[in-house]
């Protein structure tokens, strides 16, 4: 039996655009609460949130965006990143994510390459100014009028729209952007959002890529609408579910499973803070009785060791998603059972994926639910191939997971040779995932083929590791990476976070591996730590901990074979 799996479903595709399915259901579902914004105290309604939408539309209209225009959004979560993501939609626009930590250089990159011709963006978030350094890349804004700047270092950049009252020279407030939809009438707007075909681009995502660039994974309105619908749908999501969304908007899993999943079914978006705060979630999830929360394994981490945990009623949750990295069983375990979300889900996915091809479903067992990331998701199919010969590998053996379908993104904005290097002749997305499949069709994600160690000529999958050394009492969190090795090319090394107030040896750790796990699997090396190196959406960045380990080792001058 060979590694395949298709999802049949009875349920068709939308053949819609965004926008008409966003009137659809505000038409359907007018007085459901749309979007509660906590930080910004917004309680909308789909009748207010379309309002909101045409009026951003047609104030795009307005300062000369056309169809298939770039527009970028620079900002942590708030009602306005909503706002832009439905309105460009409506208007054939491309909204650009940029990435809230993203600095000078990044973003610079960013909105070259993309050629983005607006720019919406939050005056700061952390420690980050954003209107700074955007007058720190384009002094000019300050004596250019107002929507025709002309920078150097920002060629394609005309208007920047600040979200504050009281914007620096040069910027509009969104405010003032906003009133500039008097200027359009309606029926021009819907002339527009009628020219549009479900096919055409829509969103450009960056990936934090861990070399190079980044890459602007080009998304349509049918990669992304239909992603946010069944990945809901596969939950049981209905017009009553409320759904907290504190992972990052400018990410598929806020933008397209948490926004686009909830407006499909004319359910509740929820906002509890412009970044994640673990505090915030647990506090909104009892004054909303939110039925559903999303998050990265770290953030339900964060939750349920947070000092106040006991303090909160989250008996309304019924269910949500774990995504973006390997969950701990353990952490599965609680989140079903101390935070009540007996349905939870595990979905598995990427961003030039839209980005589920995998989740879980109800009814599926324990065991499978927390070991693995779940079977296809419907219209699409999942093969794992070998990754030298390119042919299907038997069930149970591991190999490159690979997907095709409706969600398989445009390709890389402007950039048709690492298109190319992605997806083949055949429209196969290649992950990059070590990946298993058993007879069930039920899919492990095992590492990733740049995380794989091989030491001595055994390849070690780090996921192994790490879950055999969570179940240790002591220990919060694990990673596992491999680190250079004159006799055996690599050896295994774990960095430990451990549990508020207790300690641990690497002494007591290596005798905790000795005789459960095979003598080659056992870390060489330990580092204890209070953080992991991580991307903004949660993902733990392995290249960096590798870096960091090699010098603290003082192991750079030795070569892997």
């Amino acid at each position: 039996m060979k590694s395949y799996s298709s999802g049949p479903s009875t349920i068709p595709l939308l053949g819609v655009t965004i926008g008409d399915k966003f009137d659809e259901i505000a038409a359907r579902y007018p007085e459901n609460e749309a979007l509660i914004v906590t930080h910004q105290n917004i309680r909308w309604t789909y009748q207010d949130l379309l309002h909101q939408v045409n009026e951003c539309a047609k104030a795009l209209m307005a300062c000369g965006i056309e169809k298939g225009d770039r527009v970028g959004i620079w900002a942590p979560n708030r009602s306005e990143w909503t706002v832009l993501q439905f309105a460009t939609a409506k208007v054939g626009v491309i909204m650009v994510n940029i990435n809230p930590s993203y600095r000078m250089h990044e973003v610079k990159y960013a909105l070259n390459q993309s050629e983005c011709k607006l720019l919406v963006l939050a005056e700061k978030f952390k420690s980050s100014f954003y209107t700074q350094i955007i007058q720190g890349l384009a002094p000019e804004i300050t004596k250019s009028p107002i929507g025709h700047l002309q920078s150097k270092e920002l060629p394609a950049l005309k208007l920047a729209v600040a979200l504050t009252d009281h914007p620096p020279h040069g910027f509009l407030s969104w405010n003032n952007f906003m009133s500039k939809s008097s200027e359009i009438e309606v029926e021009k707007m819907k002339e527009r959002q009628n020219s549009l075909s479900f096919d055409d681009p829509i969103n450009i995502q960056y990936t934090s890529g861990t070399t190079g660039y980044p890459k602007g994974a080009t998304l349509s309105h049918h990669n992304i609408l239909n992603n946010g619908y069944f990945v809901a749908r596969t939950m049981n999501f209905s017009s009553k579910d409320r759904l907290i969304i504190p992972v990052p908007l400018y990410h598929c899993f806020g933008m397209v499973m948490g926004n686009l999943g909830c407006m499909t079914h004319g359910a509740t978006m929820i906002y509890p803070s412009e970044g994640f705060e673990p505090l915030a979630v647990l506090r909104t999830v009892e004054q909303e009785k939110a039925t559903a929360l999303f998050g990265v394994p770290t953030m339900f981490i964060s939750e349920l060791e947070h000092p106040e945990f006991a303090n909160f009623n989250l008996k309304s949750l019924r269910t949500g998603i774990m995504a973006g990295s390997p969950c701990p069983i353990e952490v599965m375990k609680k989140v079903q059972s101390v935070m009540h979300m007996s349905e939870v889900q595990i979905a598995y996915g990427m961003t030039e994926t839209s980005p589920v091809s995998t989740q879980t479903k109800m009814g599926t067992s324990l065991e499978k639910q927390v070991s693995t990331v779940g079977q296809v998701s419907p219209h699409i199919e999942v093969k794992i191939i070998d990754e030298t010969t390119g042919l299907l590998v038997p069930v149970g053996v591991p190999g490159e997971l690979c997907t095709r379908g409706y969600s398989v993104m445009l390709g890389y904005w402007n950039d048709p040779d690492k298109t190319k290097d992605a997806i083949d002749a055949a429209r196969w997305m290649h992950t990059g995932d070590i990946a298993v499949m058993d007879d069930e069709g039920f899919i492990s994600i095992v590492g990733r083929i740049k995380d794989m160690i091989i030491r001595g000529g055994e390849n070690i999958y780090p996921r192994e590791i790490e879950e055999f050394l969570y179940a240790y009492p002591k220990v919060s969190d694990v990673q596992v990476i491999g680190v250079p090795s004159i006799k055996y090319g690599e050896e295994v090394m774990a960095w430990i976070k451990a549990k508020d107030g207790v300690e641990i040896t690497s002494e007591e750790l290596t005798l905790f591996c000795k005789g459960q796990i095979a003598h080659f699997k056992v870390p060489k090396y330990f580092k204890f730590t209070d953080d992991f190196p991580m991307t903004v959406t949660g993902k733990i960045r392995k290249v960096e901990m590798r870096e960091i380990s090699t010098i603290e080792l003082g192991l750079q001058d030795i070569e892997k074979f």
